[in-house]
Formats: C-alpha cells, sequence, structure tokens
C-alpha cells in the first residue's frame, strides 16, 4: 500500500504522512492499525536506542498489574484517557481475563481518529465499554460529557487511567488534573506513566528524542520526575511511589530491567 493511500479503517482527516503516537505504539506492540510514516519513525527510534520497545511492552505490563491492583481492591469503574487503539491487552481484555465483569463499568478516550474509529469497531458488541473522542487538556469536556457521565457513576469510586500520554500535553499538569479532584469522590485512583522523564536522560539524547517527536502529531514534553510526581496533587501516591515502570509491583519471577529511557509511573488514590 502506497505512502498516501489509505485503508478503509483510517476514516476521513487521517493524514497517513504524519506519525502519530498512538500509532507508533500500536506497532510497537504488534498491531497492525498503523501507516508506514508510523512505522519509520518508531524503527528510527529503536535503531538509535535499541531496547526502545522495551519501553512500550513493559507500560502494557504496567497497565495489566495496575487493573488488577485496582480490581482486587474493588474498584469496577475505569476512565482510560488516552486509550489509544486496542491492540492485545487493553483494559476490557485484562477486567475479562480476570472472570467477573458483572459491574464493569469503562470509557475510553483517545484524540487519535484512528484510535477512535477502531476501539468503536472493535468494542461494538461490549456493552459494558463506551468509547468518546477527547483532549486531556480540556479535561472538563471529558469529565462531562454526556457519554461518560451516563456511563460512569461520580458518586462512586472511579479510577483514571493516563498512561503514555501526558508527556503529549505541553500544559502545566498540576492545574489541569487539579479538575480531577472536583469530580471524583474518596477512593477514586488516578494512576499516570509518563516517557522522557528529564533527570534521566543526557542532554545531548534528550535532544535527539525530542527532536524524533517533534515530527508526530503530537510532540514530546520532558518533565522531571518530580514535576511528574506534583501532577498527582492531593492524591497520595501508594507504594512504591513514582518508579520506573518495571519496578512498580512486579509479579513474581519478572523482568524488572530497567533502562534510564525507561517511562515512570505510579498509583495514587484520593483520601
Amino acid at each position: 500500500m502506497g505512502q498516501n493511500m489509505k485503508p478503509d479503517w483510517a476514516g476521513d482527516g487521517v493524514d497517513p504522512t504524519v506519525p502519530s503516537l498512538a500509532r507508533m505504539y500500536d506497532y510497537s506492540l504488534g498491531g497492525s492499525h498503523n501507516f508506514r510514516a508510523d512505522r519509520e519513525l518508531a524503527e528510527a527510534y529503536r535503531l538509535r536506542w535499541p531496547h526502545m520497545f522495551h519501553a512500550a511492552r513493559s507500560n502494557r505490563a504496567f497497565l495489566r498489574r495496575v487493573i488488577r491492583y485496582l480490581l482486587d481492591r474493588g474498584v469496577r469503574q475505569f476512565l482510560d484517557i488516552g486509550s489509544g487503539i486496542p491492540t492485545a491487552g487493553n483494559v476490557h481484555e485484562i477486567i475479562t481475563d480476570a472472570g467477573d465483569v458483572s459491574g464493569a463499568r469503562l470509557v475510553y478516550v483517545d484524540i487519535d481518529p484512528v484510535a477512535l474509529i477502531m476501539s468503536r469497531r472493535l468494542l461494538a458488541d461490549v456493552e459494558w465499554v463506551e468509547t468518546v473522542q477527547g483532549d486531556v487538556r480540556h479535561i472538563d469536556a471529558i469529565l462531562t460529557d454526556p457519554v461518560v457521565t451516563t456511563r460512569l457513576d461520580f458518586t462512586e469510586p472511579v479510577a483514571v487511567l493516563m498512561l503514555l500520554m501526558l508527556h503529549a500535553v505541553a500544559d502545566p499538569l498540576r492545574p489541569l488534573l487539579a479538575h480531577l479532584d472536583e469530580h471524583l469522590v474518596p477512593g477514586s485512583y488516578l494512576a499516570v506513566s509518563h516517557s522522557a522523564p528529564s533527570d534521566h536522560y543526557p542532554p545531548d539524547e534528550l535532544a535527539e528524542w525530542l527532536a524524533l517527536a517533534a515530527r508526530t502529531t503530537t510532540p514530546t514534553v520532558a518533565r522531571s520526575s518530580a514535576e511528574i510526581e506534583d501532577c498527582f496533587g492531593d492524591f497520595a501516591l501508594i507504594e512504591p511511589g513514582l518508579v520506573p515502570l518495571p519496578l512498580w509491583h512486579p509479579e513474581p519471577g519478572s523482568d524488572t530491567t530497567t533502562y534510564w529511557y525507561d517511562a515512570v509511573g505510579g498509583v495514587a488514590v484520593k483520601p
């Protein structure tokens, strides 16, 4: 298929020549809903940093552990902002694999049109899942969206997931995410993972990383671990706090190897 030819799942308004982080992530996890431009830029990252796809896989494993942790604590409502294209191991599959979907409610939110199209197409028959288009920079619009408020009961605890997407938001995170505190009741959770913590990157390689990311629809913003931790606001981080993803509640026998360009993540609860 040529660079400018689009498959039927792409939809209108999608430029196949401009890489998307959502589609690059899909490619790094072995998905097929991506374009040549996405694959070429993803491979450019991997050529420069050979273990790069390890970061994508460790984020997916982090998601699995987070959902299981939350399910064990009775959480049944999930708002996944920046959910991406529904490749293997998304939230609805993790919940299903846990063996009990009774009472489960899930809303996927993404700004990427391909993620939206594919989520609606693949999840049309999953009655407890909804998909909406939204921009985290306008988080109030997400939290008050009629689909979101119909599917989720904000008088009960909700887990908000923001995995590997806040690095594409240039706005200061603390005031942005403070809106969550206005909508979520005590016992709700916030899970965050964030790539490119600037305190881990050698300055010259950080500049290379950001230059490559600038070629996508959502350029990356580098933040320090302290800045990322600050975004949790008044939510209380659970142990072990904000750490490289392989180190967050690792499963017995799992690979806990970390690299300086690993994303960091954590889960916090509203007191």
